[in-house]
């Protein structure tokens, strides 16, 4: 159905499920304490529908995933763009019993390769999603995921735990290219097998980081109370270790309060949202400097940058368009900077400065089409411009919207 529906605005789709549903505008307005001529408007796109804590409390009203609303890719989107069967791959090896399990794990047909080539690849293809190359992610995933496995059966002692950590942080990898899939019910059961399998190393580090991983999916499916909820409980157990922290669990630390801001501020929770920033900031301090430990990006941009996240989704757009282009993004990973580019087009468009939106835009299809393309922010900002047009829309628009896949 997804597939199906993503030259529809999020508007257009919530009329098109309210009238599968029966229900009249007056029903649905009433349940998530709207007005009737609210949801008219935003219904015909005459308002934008940006923020999730709205878009998710008409799913929850219409009884529908908050995938369905947003359209999100399907996965032939994903494997046709590749050309490769990548996906399935993927929920084949997370499936394998063998992972979970000692039986049969002398038969995994691969041999447990050197600890130091199994942790140049799993490095690799972090730089891989951090470079916003998706498609490899996905289709590189299942054979590291396979040798790392292996490695755990085949050592012992130190090594053996060496081997957990980088099957913990391919699993962690996993469950964040899955949320990016929207496959969250992989990428919940992707974080488990990784904290499952560096719970006997006792490594606060890449135990915080999976932690991380789990308020990602609990994000990703509108659970924003539990990922608020999660943040606390994950920085409390974090908490013990944080007197001489080393900079990977500073790092990871900070990373996990970022993720808990923007749950708090899609739960509509301005205080926490403003804590878990404060918070964050204090640890971007004491790192002292922009990093990438763990593959985290965490330092006091990354602070900024979701500064201008949790403006967005808590509707404060004059923070957002004050902050957002003031930030200098240009030694951040690309995934990063194309991410906090959506935003500040987000920012721009909420002020009505629409040609600024979509040259910012523009300029993050050309750092990372495939990013784009998959992020729901590009394909509803582009699809209300171009339903908001009283004339011909311009060349460089239906370009864009061609691209996007969400115009005929």
């Amino acid at each position: 159905m997804r597939g199906m529906m993503t030259t529809l605005t999020i508007g257009e789709r919530v009329a098109w499920y309210r009238r599968r549903r029966g229900m009249s505008q007056e029903v649905i307005a009433g349940l998530v304490g709207r007005t009737p001529d609210w949801l008219g408007k935003i219904e015909n796109n005459r308002i934008e529908l940006d923020r999730l804590s709205v878009i998710m409390s008409l799913a929850d009203v219409l009884d529908v995933a908050l995938g369905d609303l947003l359209a999100e890719p399907s996965l032939l989107d994903w494997t046709s763009e590749t050309g490769l069967e990548t996906v399935p791959a993927l929920r084949t090896a997370l499936m394998d019993y063998r992972g979970i399990t000692a039986l049969g794990a002398g038969g995994m047909d691969v041999e447990p390769p050197n600890l130091s080539e199994l942790r140049g690849e799993t490095g690799g293809l972090w730089e891989a999603y951090q470079g916003s190359r998706f498609g490899l992610v996905t289709n590189r995933l299942p054979a590291i995921l396979k040798h790392a496995q292996a490695a755990v059966y085949e050592f012992e002692g130190d090594e053996q735990d060496d081997a957990r950590h980088l099957l913990g942080l391919t699993y962690q990898l996993a469950a964040t290219q899955l949320t990016k899939l929207g496959e969250t019910d992989l990428a919940w059961i992707a974080a488990e097998r990784g904290l499952s399998a560096v719970r006997p190393t006792g490594d606060p580090v890449i135990t915080g980081s999976l932690f991380r991983s789990v308020g990602h999916a609990l994000n990703s499916t509108g659970r924003y109370k539990d990922a608020v909820r999660l943040t606390n409980d994950a920085a409390g157990y974090l908490d013990q270790y944080m007197g001489n922290a080393t900079p990977e669990l500073l790092s990871v630390y900070g990373t996990l309060l970022l993720a808990g801001s923007v749950a708090a501020a899609r739960a509509g929770d301005a205080e926490t949202t403003r804590t878990f920033l404060a918070m964050a900031d204090g640890t971007a301090s004491r790192l002292g400097r922009d990093a990438n430990y763990l593959w985290t990006a965490f330092g006091p941009t990354n602070v900024a940058i979701h500064r201008v996240a949790a403006a967005g989704e808590l509707g404060d757009i004059q923070v957002a368009i004050d902050l957002g282009p003031r930030v200098d993004t240009a030694a951040m990973p690309m995934e990063r900077r194309v991410r906090h580019a959506l935003e500040v087009s987000r920012a721009y468009s909420s002020w009505n400065r629409q040609e600024e939106a979509l040259a910012t835009l523009l300029h993050a299809e050309q750092m990372a089409p495939e990013q784009v393309r998959h992020h729901y922010l590009g394909r509803q900002l582009v699809l209300t411009w171009i339903r908001q047009q009283r004339t011909k829309p311009s060349a460089a628009l239906v370009g864009l919207a061609r691209r996007l896949q969400v115009l005929d």
